[in-house]
């Protein structure tokens, strides 16, 4: 048995033994003073259930918020790449016809990079970089 069932059980053993002491005349007041402990009682257990439900909904909405969010789709990456290819041909005639091989080179460059930049954003370890885990060491064996 739990103590606040222990101390509820209390109260009842005392409203009866004052009811037997005081008379029937006093046996409303006794049952609404004992009704309203109960009451009290049930009131801070479904308090104490709804602050920890509460409770529970702000630790999994924050972790949500601090969860990655993945925003990478295959057509996200489709379309960029179409984007792309479709302004490359533009950026080579105006790159090609102003400064001819230099002109062609610095506008595929700049397209390869924003590429390599687009990729790199995706996909953190696309390059080989690795977040140091709790494992690593800066010593070597």
């Amino acid at each position: 048995m739990d103590a606040r069932d222990t101390d509820l059980k209390n109260e009842l053993d005392a409203t009866l033994h004052a009811r037997r002491d005081l008379g029937e005349e006093y046996e409303s007041a006794l049952v609404d003073s004992f009704l309203e402990k109960v009451d009290q009682r049930i009131d801070g257990a479904v308090e104490r259930r709804v602050r920890r439900q509460l409770a529970e909904q702000q630790m999994q909405t924050a972790r949500d918020s601090r969860a990655p969010r993945v925003t990478d789709s295959w057509g996200e990456r489709f379309g960029f790449g179409i984007v792309s290819l479709v302004l490359a041909v533009p950026l080579s005639a105006i790159g090609g016809g102003v400064a001819r091989l230099p002109g062609l080179l610095v506008a595929w460059a700049g397209i390869v990079g924003v590429n390599v930049v687009q990729a790199a954003r995706n996909n953190p370890n696309l390059f080989g970089r690795r977040r140091k885990s709790s494992q690593d060491s800066d010593w070597e064996d």
